[in-house]
C-alpha cells in the first residue's frame, strides 16, 4: 500500500512539472498575445487604479479633517456626517487649488511654451552670433569649444519643433481628452473607496487572518503597515515638496528678470520629483533655455540661485516633510533611480526609491532575524 502511495506521488510530481514545462513553453510562445492580454486588462481597470491611487493619496488629509469634524459632538450633523463632509471638504479644497491653477498658471505655461517653440531657432542663431563675434583672446575662442560649436550647428532645431511634433502632442492632448470619462469613474472610485475603507480594511483583515497562520497574519500586517508609511510619506511628500520648490523658483527666477520664469519654475518642480538626478536635468535645461534668451550672465545667476534653493530644499525642507520613512544611502537611491529609469521611465525612477527602502527593510530585518537565531543556538551549545 506504501509502495503505491509512492508510486502515485512520484507520478503526480512527474506530471505537474511536465504542465509547468508545457505553460511556461505556451507561455513564451505567446508572448505577444498574453501581452496584448495583459494591455487590455489594464486598460479596463485603470479607472480602478487610479481611483485607488487617489484614494490612497487623500486617505491621510480625509482622516485629518474627519477627526476635526468629529471633534464636536455636540452638533450632531456634523458628527454623524463627519466621513461624507471630510471626503466633500477634501475634494472642494482642491477643485478650488485646481480652478485657480487653470486660470492663472496654465495660460502663463500655455503662451510660454508657444513664444518658446516660436522664437527657438531666432534665440538660437542670436546666441551663435553672439559667441561667434567674440575677441580672439576670449576663454571661449579655443579649439575644444570651436569643435563643439560647430556640433551645435549641425544640430537641426527645427525637427523638434516642427509642425509633426506639434500634432504628435496635439494628438496626445486628444487622447487625454478622450480619458475624461475613466478620469470621473476613478474619482467616483475614489469616493467610494474613502467612504468605505474602513470596511474594506477590515475585509481584508478577517481573509489574513482566515488564510494565514497567526504568527505570518500579524508580521503581515507589521510589514503592510511599514510599507504603508513608507510609500505614503514618500509619494505625498515628494508631490507637496515638487509644489514648494516649483513655486520658490518661478518667484526667485521672476525676480532676476528670467524669461519664462514659470515655465522653468514648473518644469523645475516636476523634475523635481526624480530624486537626484532631477533636480540636475531640470538646472541643466533651464540654464540652457536661459542662456539662450538672457545671456551667459543671467544664466550663470539663475543657475547659482537656483541650486542654492535646491541645497535648502534638499537639506531642510524636504527632510522635513517625508521625516524619517526612507532611511536609505545616497548610493542606493542612484541606484535605484537609474535602474528604474532604465526599465520603467518616469514612473519607474519616481517610485524606485520606495521600492528599494522596503526592500532594504524587508533584508535588514532577516538578517536582523537570522543573526538572533544564531545567537539563541550558540547560547543553548555553550549551556
Amino acid at each position: 500500500m506504501e509502495n503505491n502511495k509512492r508510486k502515485l506521488t512520484k507520478w503526480l510530481y512527474w506530471f505537474l512539472f511536465a504542465v509547468a514545462i508545457i505553460l511556461v513553453y505556451k507561455t513564451l510562445d505567446n508572448f505577444s498575445a498574453i501581452g496584448n492580454w495583459v494591455k487590455n486588462l489594464l486598460d479596463v481597470l485603470m479607472p480602478f487604479i487610479i481611483g485607488l491611487l487617489i484614494a490612497y493619496l487623500l486617505y491621510i488629509p480625509c482622516r485629518k479633517v474627519e477627526g476635526f469634524y468629529r471633534k464636536n459632538k455636540k452638533r450632531k450633523f456634523l458628527y454623524k456626517r463627519a466621513r461624507g463632509l471630510s471626503i466633500l471638504t477634501v475634494y472642494l479644497i482642491i477643485l478650488v487649488v485646481l480652478v485657480i491653477a487653470i486660470n492663472y498658471l496654465l495660460p502663463i505655461i500655455a503662451s510660454s511654451i508657444i513664444d518658446l517653440v516660436s522664437n527657438i531657432q531666432n534665440y538660437y542663431t542670436s546666441f551663435m552670433s553672439s559667441i561667434e563675434s567674440l575677441p580672439e583672446n576670449s576663454i571661449f575662442n579655443n579649439e575644444i569649444v570651436f569643435d563643439i560649436l560647430n556640433s551645435i550647428k549641425n544640430i537641426d532645431l527645427k525637427q523638434f519643433f516642427n509642425m509633426s511634433k506639434l500634432a504628435e502632442y496635439a494628438r496626445g492632448a486628444i487622447d487625454i481628452a478622450g480619458k475624461i470619462l475613466d478620469f470621473f469613474v476613478a474619482i467616483i472610485v475614489s469616493v467610494y473607496l474613502l467612504l468605505q475603507r474602513k470596511d474594506i480594511l477590515n475585509f481584508f483583515k478577517k481573509l489574513g487572518r482566515a488564510m494565514l497562520k497567526e504568527n505570518t497574519y500579524k508580521n503581515m500586517g507589521k510589514y503592510f503597515d511599514r510599507t504603508n508609511n513608507i510609500f505614503f510619506n514618500f509619494l505625498a511628500g515628494q508631490l507637496i515638496d515638487g509644489v514648494i520648490i516649483g513655486v520658490i523658483t518661478s518667484i526667485a527666477m521672476s525676480i532676476l528678470g528670467v524669461k519664462y520664469a514659470v515655465l522653468l519654475g514648473f518644469m523645475i518642480g516636476i523634475f523635481n520629483l526624480i530624486p537626484y538626478f532631477g533636480a540636475i536635468i531640470a538646472v541643466v535645461i533651464a540654464a540652457l533655455i536661459t542662456l539662450l534668451t538672457g545671456g551667459l550672465t543671467q544664466a550663470l545667476l539663475m543657475v547659482v540661485i537656483v541650486t542654492v534653493l535646491q541645497q535648502i530644499d534638499a537639506n531642510i525642507i524636504n527632510p522635513k516633510i517625508l521625516g524619517n520613512s526612507l532611511k536609505i544611502s545616497p548610493l542606493l537611491v542612484i541606484f535605484a533611480v537609474s535602474v528604474g529609469g532604465a526599465y520603467f521611465g518616469f514612473w519607474g525612477m519616481f517610485l524606485s526609491v520606495p521600492i528599494i527602502a522596503v526592500i532594504k527593510l524587508l533584508l535588514t530585518d532577516y538578517i536582523e532575524y537570522k543573526d538572533r537565531i544564531r545567537e539563541r543556538e550558540s547560547k543553548e551549545k555553550i549551556e
